[in-house]
């Protein structure tokens, strides 16, 4: 029987269950196990959800854009559907944070009013002074608004696709050219994910034109996932804190792809529907769950000391309610701003 080739446009067909599966990985990452664990590396793997988020939010913003090439529109989009739930969730951090509510278990990331205002409106801190509370946030804004000038670029001049490539080369830049580490290196974590998030923006032309892989390309795509995640687990598990995190996360940009490949000849056996649409329902509401689970919840289950999956499951049963209420009541004020 003659094996059927790798199709793309799955990725867009199952992003929805991929996203879902992204936070869950992200959250199994926060969850806090011992360095001498012998889970310790596999627990860090969980690292790769950010990967994912980037790269699929680069293919889905092709589908965008390709759509309707306004670069305002784009942007109105893209910031109504994060920034309203983000200022709520950063004034329920920061305000208590800056007030020193004792109970909130945190304080000190605004030493002033106007870094207040500064924190919750653009998370100033990160940019400042690596402050990686909610890090994604100001990190994937950025991108976007650089978005449709790239988007724009590469279709007119389809050699400029190359870019991800000297973004990798200016990771290695920010790391060890000492003037440009001491000003900008402080935000490492935002620059080893700019490349997956460009590639990702490639790809996009690739899923939406339905293009396939021949089937026998399997074994690279499996060899090539075990090889990266096999090595990455070995430098968390044996060499953690001992090498620029960047480095790993160059591992990372073959890791996610050739995972998301995998997860979706996988979604696309796995006949039940019960599965598909719980991953589809948390995928939906991926963005605030990020938003609440660590530093709302996972925070205070860590100290009743309980088992790895006990807090885990612990706080995704509670993180969901909170996360889809989120969801809902911005996504109401969010119809009437675009109604206006």
């Amino acid at each position: 029987m003659k094996r059927k080739e790798i199709e793309l446009a799955n990725i867009s067909r199952f992003r929805g269950e991929l996203m879902g599966l992204a936070i869950l990985f992200v959250m199994l990452f926060h969850v806090g196990v011992p360095r001498t664990d012998m889970f310790f590396g596999l627990r860090r793997m969980g690292n790769i959800g950010v990967d994912m988020f980037f790269f699929l939010s680069g293919v889905g913003l092709w589908y965008s854009w390709t759509k309707n090439a306004d670069a305002m529109q784009f942007l109105r989009k893209r910031l109504l559907r994060i920034y309203p739930a983000w200022l709520v969730v950063a004034s329920l951090y920061y305000i208590p944070d800056f007030l020193s509510v004792s109970w909130v278990q945190h304080s000190g990331h605004s030493t002033n009013i106007i870094d207040l205002i500064g924190d919750i409106a653009i998370n100033w801190d990160f940019w400042l002074h690596d402050e990686l509370t909610f890090w994604y946030i100001p990190a994937a804004m950025m991108l976007y608004l650089v978005t449709p000038a790239y988007l724009s670029l590469i279709i007119k001049h389809p050699t400029y696709r190359w870019i991800p490539a000297l973004m990798i080369a200016w990771c290695v830049v920010v790391q060890y050219v000492s003037p440009i580490h001491e000003t900008v290196g402080h935000i490492e974590i935002f620059w080893s994910r700019v490349p997956i998030y460009f590639i990702g923006l490639n790809f996009g032309a690739a899923v939406k034109e339905k293009k396939t892989l021949e089937s026998s390309s399997i074994w690279l795509i499996l060899l090539t996932f075990t090889g990266m995640l096999a090595t990455c687990i070995y430098l968390e598990q044996a060499r953690h804190g001992r090498f620029p995190l960047f480095l790993e996360r160059m591992l990372y940009i073959p890791l996610t792809i050739t995972g998301i490949l995998l997860l979706c000849i996988a979604l696309d056996k796995w006949s039940d529907k019960r599965l598909h649409k719980a991953l589809i329902f948390v995928g939906s509401i991926s963005l605030e769950i990020y938003l609440l689970h660590n530093h709302f919840i996972l925070i205070y289950i860590e100290q009743l000391g309980w088992h790895y999956w006990a807090k885990f499951l612990a706080t995704l049963a509670i993180v969901l309610p909170f996360a889809w209420l989120l969801h809902k009541g911005v996504e109401k004020i969010t119809m009437k701003i675009e109604k206006s």
